[in-house]
C-alpha cells in the first residue's frame, strides 16, 4: 500500500471528526449562528490542512447547520422566523407520534426511568438551571424515540432536532417558560402512566408549539 493509497483513507476519519468538533461548537452556540467560519483560520486552529476542513464544512452544509455563499465564504445557518414557522410544526408531528407508540410499548421499568428522568428535569427547574434542563429534556424525548421504536421515526426526528438546536435552547430564556415547559412535561408522564396514547400525542403535539410561541415572544422582545 502506498502512502498515497493511506491518505485517502485515513482523510474521512479525520474531517468527520472536525465536522463533529464543529457540530458541538455550533449547538453550543460558541459558534453562534450568522458568524462566518474561517476556512482557513479554523484550518490552522485544529492544526490540519484546508482541504479537510473543507470537507468537513461540506458534510455540516448537507445537514444544514452551516450555509455555504458564493464568493463570501461559509456561515453559521441562522434561521428564519418562516424557517421556524414552517419546522416547528413538522417536529410537532414526528415527535406527537413518537409520544404515543412509545405509550403503547412503554413496560413498568419504562415508566420508571420516565419518571426518574423527570425528578431531575423537577430539580433543574427549582434551580432555574435552563441549560442542565435543556440537556436533560433532550434526554427524555430521546427515551421516548427508544421507546417507540421505529428506527425511520427517529431518523426524522433527529434530523429536523439538529436544525431545532441552533435556536430551541433560546426558548427557556423567555420568562415562566421554563414552568411552564415543566407543567407540560408533567402532563405528559400522567398521559403516559395512563396508556392513553391518544393524549399523550397530542400534549407532546402541544409541548413542540408552545415551544415555538415562546420562542416568537422571546424574538419580539429583543430590539
Amino acid at each position: 500500500m502506498n502512502a498515497r493509497t493511506e491518505i485517502s483513507l485515513a482523510s474521512p476519519a479525520l474531517y468527520q471528526q472536525v465536522a463533529e468538533q464543529l457540530r458541538t461548537r455550533i449547538f453550543a452556540h460558541q459558534l453562534p449562528p450568522g458568524s462566518w467560519l474561517d476556512e482557513q483560520a479554523l484550518a490552522q486552529e485544529y492544526g490540519i490542512s484546508r482541504t479537510p476542513m473543507r470537507e468537513a464544512l461540506k458534510v455540516l452544509a448537507s445537514e444544514g447547520l452551516v450555509t455555504l455563499k458564493p464568493r463570501r465564504g461559509c456561515y453559521v445557518t441562522e434561521l428564519s422566523e418562516q424557517d421556524l414557522d414552517e419546522i416547528f410544526p413538522v417536529m410537532a408531528l414526528l415527535e406527537g407520534r413518537c409520544a404515543a407508540l412509545a405509550t403503547q410499548k412503554a413496560g413498568a421499568d419504562d415508566l420508571s426511568r420516565l419518571a426518574a428522568i423527570h425528578e431531575q428535569l423537577e430539580e433543574h427547574a427549582r434551580n432555574g438551571d435552563a441549560d442542565r434542563f435543556f440537556e436533560l429534556n433532550h434526554g427524555f424525548h430521546a427515551a421516548l424515540q427508544e421507546l417507540a421504536g421505529n428506527r425511520w421515526l427517529s431518523q426524522l426526528i433527529d434530523d429536523t432536532r439538529k436544525m431545532l438546536k441552533l435556536t430551541r435552547r433560546d426558548s427557556l430564556r423567555l420568562a415562566g417558560r421554563l414552568k411552564q415547559s415543566l407543567a407540560e412535561h408533567r402532563a405528559l408522564l400522567k398521559a403516559i402512566r395512563q396508556r392513553d396514547a391518544n393524549l399523550a400525542g397530542q400534549l407532546m403535539h402541544e409541548h413542540l408549539l408552545a415551544g415555538r410561541a415562546a420562542l416568537a415572544k422571546l424574538h419580539k422582545s429583543v430590539p
